[in-house]
């Protein structure tokens, strides 16, 4: 049996990727599946550890990104991006695998293309209330086709597409109890803690307001920063500067990047979460814990927006958009949800009932089967 993955080079395209294959592993382990080969092929190998703790084996496909806006990169993306497509089509056929999952994005374009050449069965997932480009277009012939928001099913053939949730990591599914959580950060037992997530590339405007709102926040609060890798000096210099003579500096605690055990431990300490609104907010919502996104403004088919709003339509979180964003507003956001008990339960429960648990799992089912279907 042999499944190949492929995916976009971001965290939202890859470890959902990393879910989907645990539950695989754990299938193959249990049912004793013999000389099984995982795969995954991108641009980039995102995350080399995730990949090699899953039995992931990389291959590196050169893929060209078509921007909706002009870019002398159009041009020469075109030839990466047929250069790709040939490439993917002499590494599937020599490793001819069973079945592929693609998970969209335009790393995923030549393999999946590839894949219909060779008449290799196809299974897309969609994270976002609207498809991106190649999952609208993959979904015209894939064999089935997930979703996570019950809205985007409306892009892709009745007959083939589930609403089944996000992949989530088991690692990272449930949330480390607070005590043990308190513990690992060296926080306060009795304030509550603001967890700001933009992504493990960080985010400046979030960075930069939180930094603005920091003396007002850790006068009753405790915050835990995700600042991204490259953000992470210039933040923490800043903060700094800010709280230099605050009495409450050290219930600030910035972070470079959350690895699967620290994010484990930043949800249950967590009392709400500010945060993009890309896949992430199906983490947040396993965890059940009240969040305010911040979408992007400008993302392809506006997806951000959309899964902000559906996500607040379901009463699981608040939403402020990014020209509002004040350090001002934020804070009184904050306040506003954790200062009322009824608000704050509400929101809480909203976001668990939105959690549609397992769907790793059911896609992890439906590719063993197709794939050992495919080898008989």
């Amino acid at each position: 049996m042999k499944i190949v993955f492929t995916g976009g080079g971001t965290g939202g395209h890859f470890y959902p990727i990393i879910a989907v294959s645990q539950k695989v592993n754990q299938i193959i382990d249990n049912e004793k599946i013999i000389g099984a080969k995982l795969y995954y092929f991108s641009d980039s190998p995102y995350d080399k550890e995730a990949l090699f703790e899953n039995g992931l084996l990389y291959e590196e496909i050169n893929a060209g990104k078509m921007r909706t806006y002009f870019s002398i990169k159009n041009f020469t993306d075109i030839f990466k991006m047929f250069f790709g497509v040939i490439n993917a089509i002499m590494k599937l056929y020599s490793i001819y695998p069973d079945v592929i999952f693609g998970k969209g994005g335009y790393a995923s374009f030549p393999t999946i293309l590839a894949a219909r050449i060779l008449n290799i069965p196809v299974i897309i997932h969609e994270s976002d209330s609207a498809p991106g480009r190649v999952n609208k277009w993959a979904g015209r012939f894939a064999k089935r086709v997930a979703v996570s928001f019950n809205e985007a099913a409306e892009y892709f053939p009745k007959n083939t597409v589930a609403w089944i949730g996000q992949p989530i990591r088991t690692e990272i599914e449930h949330p480390a109890l607070r005590e043990e959580a308190l513990q690992y950060f060296k926080l306060e037992s009795g304030l509550p803690v603001i967890l700001i997530l933009g992504g493990s590339q960080g985010a400046e405007l979030i960075n930069n307001t939180v930094l603005d709102a920091l003396p007002r926040l850790v006068k009753n609060y405790q915050v835990i920063h995700q600042t991204g890798v490259v953000n992470f000096k210039m933040v923490t210099g800043r903060a700094d500067v800010v709280l230099s003579d605050d009495p409450n500096k050290s219930r600030y605690t910035p972070v470079s990047f959350l690895n699967p055990l620290a994010m484990k431990m930043a949800a249950g300490a967590a009392t709400i979460i500010v945060s993009r609104a890309g896949s992430l907010l199906f983490e947040i919502a396993s965890w059940g814990v009240p969040s305010i996104l911040i979408p992007i403004t400008k993302t392809n088919m506006d997806h951000q927006r959309k899964n902000a709003f559906n996500y607040a339509r379901a009463g699981a979180c608040s939403v402020v958009e990014e020209m509002n964003m004040t350090a001002n507003i934020l804070s009184s956001e904050i306040e506003r949800i954790t200062g009322d008990k009824q608000t704050y339960d509400h929101m809480a429960e909203s976001a668990k009932a939105f959690n549609k648990p397992d769907a790793a799992a059911k896609i992890a089912r439906e590719l063993v089967n197709i794939a050992l279907g495919h080898e008989k």
